[in-house]
């Protein structure tokens, strides 16, 4: 039994305390606002305090066997940074503009091990073009589409956001950088936009979005892309409203709030291929349980497998920050199976995943 530290309890949160929980661990959250769905969780051991306040002294981590930041956008990225100071393990699915690779330096010289996004996007996405990469020795084009939607097309804006919406506004303002012929271009976000049909739901549309991160760097690649996917007509009313001025951001953050009452889904698309035309094309599909939605449920999922990979290997992530594709293929292999194992559907050129 570990003993486990999360920053942070919010949706996504909620399912890594919880899953960590019934594996059977001890789960320390802190968050001045948890979830409501960790409400009768008696077993873990929750905090009611600033997760920065926490984290701001070592001797309130030295017992951690493992620091899981689950803050959102800038916060989480304050956090990362502050907790490369101490000779700790970190788990970052935190989304900041600022990556953590920033703080490698500052990490190795404080004995601390990171590693980061280790959702499904970034996360298992970087994973299964790494799996590509080591298979064809480089790639001709890489591609990722994803993303979280209502299953019917609810509302005006066709979305609600199963994360931090500020992080989604993010998303749609930071400029996008991608590879095209082997340099780092940077393209503005939102453009590249083109239809794609997704299996049971039909017509969707995809917009380049600022999520290769690490990638850029670690992928040999000819062309590298990340799109994200929304119902049509969302991100034109987006760009719509923004061009006439009438773009509210307070407005927006409740339009978009999330409702657990509304079904959902996460759909994610990897698709890659060799210099001489091979191809390995992985499709994720997911529409969440009874009580776990599917973004929470997805990207929870990869974050406690990267724990418990972690925890069973303490030589898994050497001191300083590391991203998810360092990760061997039997690791990304078990990540697989556990997510499948969950009701997750993973397919790999049109056929189900089993490893």
């Amino acid at each position: 039994m570990a003993n486990i530290h999360c920053l942070g309890a919010g949706l996504v949160g909620s399912f890594v305390a919880t899953k960590l929980i019934e594996i059977g661990h001890r789960v320390n959250v802190y968050d001045p606002a948890p979830s409501k769905l960790l409400e009768g969780h008696t077993k873990l051991r929750i905090s009611n305090i600033d997760a920065l306040e926490h984290c701001s002294k070592y001797e309130n981590l030295r017992e951690a066997d493992i620091v899981i930041n689950l803050l959102p956008g800038d916060i989480g990225g304050y956090a990362t940074e502050k907790l490369c100071e101490y000779p700790i393990r970190i788990v970052d699915l935190s989304f900041s503009g600022k990556t953590p690779d920033a703080f490698n330096k500052k990490s190795i010289e404080n004995k601390s091990s990171v590693l980061w996004d280790v959702g499904i996007a970034p996360g298992l996405s970087n994973m299964l073009l790494s799996e590509a990469s080591r298979s064809f020795g480089g790639l001709e084009i890489g591609e990722i589409r994803v993303g979280g939607n209502p299953s019917n097309q609810e509302g005006v804006w066709k979305y609600m956001a199963p994360f931090s919406p500020n992080d989604v506004i993010a998303e749609y303002t930071r400029p996008s950088r991608v590879i095209r012929s082997y340099n780092t271009e940077v393209l503005p976000a939102l453009s590249e936009r083109h239809f794609i049909e997704v299996v049971g739901k039909g017509t969707m549309e995809a917009f380049l979005t600022d999520g290769l991160r690490s990638v850029l760097e670690s992928i040999p690649a000819k062309q590298l892309s990340e799109y994200t996917v929304r119902w049509p007509g969302h991100i034109q009313r987006y760009i719509d409203e923004k061009e006439r001025g009438t773009l509210d951001l307070e407005r927006l953050l409740e339009e978009w709030e999330f409702d657990s009452n509304i079904p959902e889904f996460t759909w994610m698309e990897v698709r890659t291929k060799s210099l001489d035309g091979a191809e390995m094309n992985w499709i994720v599909n997911d529409e969440g349980d009874t009580k776990w939605h599917s973004m929470a449920r997805c990207t929870g999922l990869v974050t406690v497998c990267c724990v418990e990979e972690w925890l069973n290997n303490s030589e898994m992530v050497p001191l300083g920050v590391h991203p998810p594709e360092i990760l061997s293929s039997d690791v990304i292999c078990r990540i697989i199976n556990t997510m499948t194992g969950y009701g997750v559907e993973i397919s790999l050129n049109g056929v189900p995943v089993d490893y």
